[in-house]
């Protein structure tokens, strides 16, 4: 089965997206504890905060492309947004600051994602849909891994010993971070091409819920439950450093983290088109529980190291599979409000869950023994809890394709998606 033109440049954009943006995903959580000196609250407030901007752009983005009947004009937007604001994390002196630049970020994150991913699933078909979210995650994690390999040749380099970041190196950091982001947005808005919608603007209704059938409302529901126990990546790097890894350390249990990831992505992608997205998801989500069990209890490098390893298999099962997921139960037209929707509600939990979480770790846990283990352990249940609403309150899809393997070749969009 051959991809369109825009799986593949959605794809490099993306790629060459996190290229940037991973350079200092695990560097910055650091940053802020062992230069800045935030506490893991403050650390937690500043993700959460960042994640719940994002959210609150991309339902109004969503709907807007919608209502315009077109995705790339808005998608080049947030992308170079998030492009513009990088260089000011080289002023950044404080967790106030970072917090400023993350929000700004997060913003033209914000305005990016549903109308790119609305104009991914308006490019494809739905029996090709899962493989075309999934390599696009494969793609989004290939060039976080690439990313990852940048800063850890930086990191070598510097002082491959060291526990601690440093503000030189993460200036360093910043200023390679920028060449990719740049490159993003000329490949995006070059080589892009313009998708309309079936169904004419101004047949589309103000931004509301009632449009969308019950299927999708208890998916968005229990997404949130799920969320509510997702916090923060960052909480995982510093468990790492908690548990003795140097920076070089975390770096290299990122990489192997993201080669998992891009290996994974593609394939659960197409599994997901033929066994059903309700199934891969359940099975991605259980499998987080157990590893966020053992992220609570977990006390050496090397163990932290495997689970995060592991934890490459969950976002592969889950990310690509479910925005395809959603994109099964919401008619065309309502794409880009739905992706807004579902972005939101995932955005908007993320700040109490990190929040929730860095409390957790520095003060409940400590007052009941728990310690860091406390907000892995709510992680775990509530993950749990998710998979069985999941499988019991939302009954199967039909299967969206054949089959039939999948070639990955290229070709024109399809001819019911006219270009402008």
């Amino acid at each position: 089965m051959r991809l369109p033109r825009n799986v593949w440049v959605l794809t490099l954009t993306s790629f060459l997206t996190d290229v940037s943006s991973e350079m200092l995903t695990a560097i910055l959580p650091l940053y802020l504890s062992n230069v800045l000196g935030a506490r893991t609250a403050v650390i937690g407030l500043i993700e959460g905060t960042a994640e719940t901007t994002a959210s609150a752009v991309k339902i109004v983005s969503g709907h807007l492309s919608d209502r315009l009947g077109r995705r790339k004009g808005l998608t080049v937007a947030g992308y170079a947004l998030s492009t513009a604001v990088k260089p000011l994390l080289l002023f950044a002196s404080s967790w106030f600051s970072i917090l400023g630049v993350r929000f700004l970020d997060r913003v033209g994150k914000g305005i990016r994602t549903a109308p790119r991913d609305a104009l991914l699933a308006d490019s494809t078909s739905s029996s090709q849909r899962g493989l075309a979210f999934g390599i696009h995650r494969a793609g989004d994690t290939a060039g976080a891994l690439v990313g990852m390999l940048v800063a850890l040749a930086v990191v070598w380099a510097s002082d491959r010993h060291a526990l601690v970041i440093s503000h030189p190196l993460f200036q360093t950091l910043v200023l390679l971070c920028i060449v990719p982001a740049i490159l993003a947005v000329a490949a995006l808005a070059c080589f892009a091409r313009e998708t309309k919608s079936k169904s004419p603007p101004n047949s589309l209704q103000k931004l509301s819920l009632r449009p969308f059938d019950a299927r999708f409302k208890k998916f968005l529901l229990i997404t949130v439950v799920f969320t509510l126990g997702n916090s923060s990546d960052a909480f995982l790097i510093l468990r790492a450093q908690q548990a003795g890894l140097s920076v070089a350390g975390i770096l290299g249990m990122m990489i192997c983290f993201n080669i998992v990831y891009t290996v994974a992505a593609g394939p659960a992608g197409a599994l997901s088109d033929r066994v059903g997205r309700r199934r891969v998801i359940i099975a991605g989500w259980l499998g987080y529980a157990f590893i966020y069990l053992g992220f609570a209890f977990a006390d050496t490098g090397p163990q932290i190291w495997l689970l995060m390893t592991l934890y490459g298999l969950y976002y592969a099962a889950t990310e690509g599979a479910a925005k395809a997921f959603v994109a099964d139960l919401v008619p065309s037209s309502l794409r880009g409000t739905a992706y807004g929707v579902y972005n939101a509600a995932v955005g908007i939990a993320a700040l109490p869950a990190s929040l929730c979480a860095g409390i957790l770790w520095q003060g409940v846990g400590s007052w009941h023994g728990l310690g860091p283990s406390a907000p892995f352990l709510l992680s775990a249940i509530l993950a749990l809890y998710a998979c069985a609403l999941l499988a019991f309150l939302v009954p199967p899809q039909p299967r969206p394709g054949t089959n039939a393997p999948h070639h990955l070749t290229f070709q024109a969009p399809p001819q019911d998606q006219p270009e402008a």
